[in-house]
């Protein structure tokens, strides 16, 4: 199998870049569509638009009704085609994003990323995580584009609630632990290809760099503030997780946090959230020794991350409930099989009740 790298066209990151969209976007067509859900909307939608429509654009809103689902990704393709849009720009979180990225697959034309929080790593890639109407994972989508344009306003980014920048931060922490596997395994990354030495390196990166910067930028963005290592923070969050997942491949992690996402209690807690949970568990299913991963769990307390399963809603849960996780987990279309060692369902169940152990004893020692 061949070595393979893929990326975004353009990466742009800055404070007021929101100001000036239309300048990075008027090479790629003449009729925009900013998709994105009301709270969204009316945080940059005026914004956007005008800076667009200054840049001698057409441009119009569609509001995300905020899930990835194919009926929603239906309902905004024909939505597109209709007004005969050649740049779909979607504008949130990742799941919003996720649906923009589809749509442009339905509809062709360019596709630009616009995060408004630093959650997740899905801006730069090019698949789409589907959801059921209810929340639940369903799949992968993979496409042969990515986004034309990641354009990231570092300011809007500071101002939104700081959860969103812990969750991130979280999903970018196990970018590093997961791609080390896939290459570990000689497994295959997930632009279909086996990890590149700077897909590799860009994942140890994002690790390095939120190992570094995490808990001040945490302390900048409960304040507002765009600081150093707020962009620091945010460029690990989003492009070197972003390269790094895809071009040096997923692991257990995110496998169990899909696996997660089929127990109804946890659907409150956010993709980061959950993927923390499942770093823990993946490092006790690799057997890493016990200092490395209390000092992971200790790093994840000091930014207020889950480190229980209590954390992400499942009090006490059922031995049937974690083999609902762990099966769903060891599916085998899942990404838990790049780690280099055949994984079993009870593996991962046993491993998430050690891990919930372990979160147990080390937020213990801080009550």
């Amino acid at each position: 199998m061949s070595h393979v790298f893929k990326s975004p066209a353009s990466y742009v990151q800055g404070r007021g870049v929101a100001d000036a969209i239309g300048t990075h976007v008027d090479s790629l067509g003449s009729e925009c569509v900013l998709l994105a859900d009301k709270v969204v909307l009316d945080l940059v939608g005026d914004r956007v638009l005008d800076s667009l429509e200054a840049a001698g654009l057409g441009a119009r809103s569609l509001e995300f009704n905020g899930e990835a689902s194919e009926s929603e990704i239906e309902r905004i393709a024909a939505a597109v085609d209709e007004h005969g849009a050649d740049v779909v720009i979607g504008a949130g979180g990742g799941k919003a994003l996720d649906t923009a990225k589809a749509v442009r697959k339905e509809t062709g034309g360019a596709m630009v990323s616009m995060p408004t929080v630093a959650s997740t790593d899905a801006p730069t890639s090019a698949l789409s995580v589907i959801y059921s109407e209810a929340g639940e994972f369903q799949s992968y989508w993979f496409y042969e584009r990515h986004p034309d344009l990641v354009l990231v306003d570092t300011a809007i980014i500071a101002d939104a609630p700081a959860r969103f920048f812990r969750s991130g931060i979280a999903d970018g922490l196990a970018t590093w632990f997961e791609a080390d596997a896939t290459r570990r395994s000689a497994g295959e990354n997930v632009v279909g290809g086996t990890p590149t030495r700077a897909g590799h390196r860009l994942a140890e990166l994002c690790y390095e760099t939120l190992r570094e910067h995490a808990i001040t930028a945490v302390d900048g963005v409960e304040q507002g503030a765009v600081t150093e290592s707020v962009s620091a923070v945010t460029e690990a969050n989003t492009l070197l997780s972003g390269l790094g997942f895809e071009s040096g491949g997923l692991a257990a992690a995110h496998s169990i946090h899909n696996g997660l996402t089929q127990l109804d209690a946890t659907h409150h807690a956010t993709h980061g959230e959950k993927v923390n949970v499942g770093t823990l568990t993946q490092l006790v299913l690799e057997g890493r020794d016990d200092a490395f991963i209390e000092d992971y769990a200790e790093f994840s307390l000091a930014l207020s991350l889950p480190v229980t399963l209590s954390d992400i809603g499942l009090d006490d849960p059922t031995t049937a409930q974690l083999e609902t996780v762990a099966n769903a987990a060891c599916d085998p279309e899942e990404t838990i099989h790049n780690e280099p060692f055949e994984v079993t369902s009870p593996m991962v169940r046993d491993a998430l009740k050690t891990a919930d152990r372990v979160g147990q004893r080390v937020r213990a020692r801080h009550a």
